[in-house]
């Protein structure tokens, strides 16, 4: 294996999570970032999946994965369903890969067979008094020949350490700027464990290097592993499997409520939680750009392709970014109103329909009245999946009062109301939203000389079952005159006063 050929000075970011069940919303701000940086500056995103953990990964967390990323609308230009000149993708097909480059950093005197146990290392900790703590102590860098085929007789299985260089180690950060680690404070690490298995902190490099990754922008919880991946760079690039060193940019933690990192326990971590819900691509991708980017300082709404043409990573903050769920609802309702009506029927059509409210398509009938509320919904809804509870009351013959929206305007005087309405609007020669509202003012505000709030309350609790809805007027025409008056009447016998 050798250092890929890539094109010169295109920038090649990389997203390789793990398919360990669900989808973190952190890690979808890592894709999104991945994927803007490589839009913005003209390059190319590499997808690999990082799968050789047989106990915790599954297929069906890899589907979910794929679909995720294509819901969000992140695209990639090799790995997985699209193939590429760097693959296979996955890292549960690359082992031969993995052996034949830990073969040659042992060769070429890189990396080193290391026979301690856990133990052993404590007890010299101890004897050296030392802090068992500090871990491994590079003692087996030294072993000659006969002390290695002396472990070998006792049954031992050496793990492969890479040598750490005994220099400080440091980079200039897309994010953070200038970080370094003083020499000795990394040890030397495992690349493969006894039984063969290759780690992370190695398989990742040797992938990143043989598919000619330039920038890696990846979660703040890894930085203290960079050392490692730059000592090892250096030695991949010896061997001729690496071309250099990728830049790094650390990302920042997504805070939950407190100071701390949101947790996978958290429901807003959970990324279907939001797809199901009812959010807009758009509006969840304009939100999780905010999560360590802004797009200028007075301005937090913004499509994707504006994301990919400001983005820059190195205006990423430094500073952990908090999950704020009320922002991300405002910034989805505003990408909401701002669909096209014909955009908006057809993206909450099918929340209606998973209902049992309309039909998927809807039918004629169905279709003519989401066109004429569609705006006037679109006003008053945050996701996608409020039509079932704002709209449905349009598409039922009959319609459930809510027990809280009861209470509060079918007490007392609600009864006296619903009377007057029914007879204003019994006498109506026409229904229309005019006529109907000209009609109900009449009634009830100069009629009964009641106050607008207590005069419309319990007609529209009638109406709709709910204390919020679409405009009154507009939707009682849509409802006709027969299911409007039958509403009104049964609200009338379940008023208390």
């Amino acid at each position: 294996m050798t250092a890929p050929q890539v094109e010169p000075g295109v920038v090649r970011t990389r997203f390789c999570p793990s398919p360990t069940g669900m989808v973190h919303v952190g890690l979808m701000r890592t894709a999104l970032f991945n994927w803007a940086h490589a839009r913005h500056t003209g390059g190319q995103l590499v997808f690999r999946i990082e799968d050789t953990d047989a106990s915790r990964d599954s297929e069906e967390s890899y589907r979910h994965l794929l679909d995720s990323l294509h819901w969000l609308g992140v695209d990639w230009d090799e790995g997985p369903e699209v193939g590429g000149p760097h693959g296979p993708y996955r890292q549960s097909e690359r082992h031969e890969v993995y052996r034949d480059v830990a073969a040659r950093l042992l060769a070429a005197g890189h990396a080193y067979e290391s026979f301690s146990t856990n133990e052993e290392v404590d007890a010299r900790r101890l004897a050296a008094g030392q802090d068992p703590k500090l871990g491994y102590d590079n003692a087996d860098r030294y072993l000659t020949d006969a002390q290695k085929s002396a472990f070998r007789d006792e049954g031992r299985q050496p793990v492969l350490r890479l040598r750490m260089p005994d220099e400080a180690l440091g980079w200039t950060d897309l994010v953070r700027g200038e970080v370094s680690f003083a020499a000795g404070t990394v040890p030397d690490f495992v690349l493969v464990r006894g039984n063969g298995a290759p780690l992370y902190p190695f398989v990742n490099p040797v992938d990143d290097a043989l598919m000619g990754i330039t920038d890696v922008l990846r979660g703040e919880d890894l930085l203290p592993s960079t050392p490692r991946q730059l000592a090892l760079y250096a030695a991949l690039t010896d061997i001729g499997v690496a071309a250099g060193t990728p830049r790094f940019g650390h990302l920042p933690y997504v805070m939950g409520e407190g100071t701390k990192k949101l947790s996978k326990r958290d429901p807003q971590a959970n990324f279907d939680v939001y797809p199901e819900r009812g959010f807009l691509p758009e509006g969840l991708t304009n939100y999780l750009a905010l999560l360590g980017w802004s797009i200028a300082e007075d301005r937090d709404v913004f499509s994707p392709a504006e994301l990919v043409e400001a983005f820059d990573v190195t205006r990423v903050s430094a500073n952990p970014a908090r999950f704020d769920l009320k922002k991300a609802e405002a910034i989805n309702a505003t990408h909401l109103r701002a669909l096209p009506v014909e955009e908006f029927i057809s993206r909450v059509t099918p929340y209606l329909a998973g209902a049992g409210l309309v039909a998927d398509p809807p039918t004629a009938e169905q279709g003519a009245v989401l066109a004429q509320i569609a705006p006037l919904a679109q006003e008053r809804m945050i996701v996608l999946s409020d039509a079932v509870g704002l709209l449905g009351f349009l598409f039922t013959d009959g319609v459930e009062i809510e027990p809280a929206a009861a209470e509060k305007q079918l007490g007392a005087g609600a009864g006296e109301v619903l009377d007057a309405a029914t007879a204003a609007l019994q006498a109506l020669p026409e229904w229309t939203t005019p006529s109907i509202e000209t009609a109900l003012k009449d009634a009830l505000v100069e009629g009964l000389g009641r106050k607008p709030r207590q005069a419309f309350g319990p007609v529209r609790v009638a109406v709709s079952g709910r204390t919020v809805s679409p405009p009154l007027y507009e939707s009682m025409e849509l409802l006709g005159r027969e299911r409007t008056l039958t509403r009104l009447a049964a609200a009338r016998g379940a008023a208390t006063g």
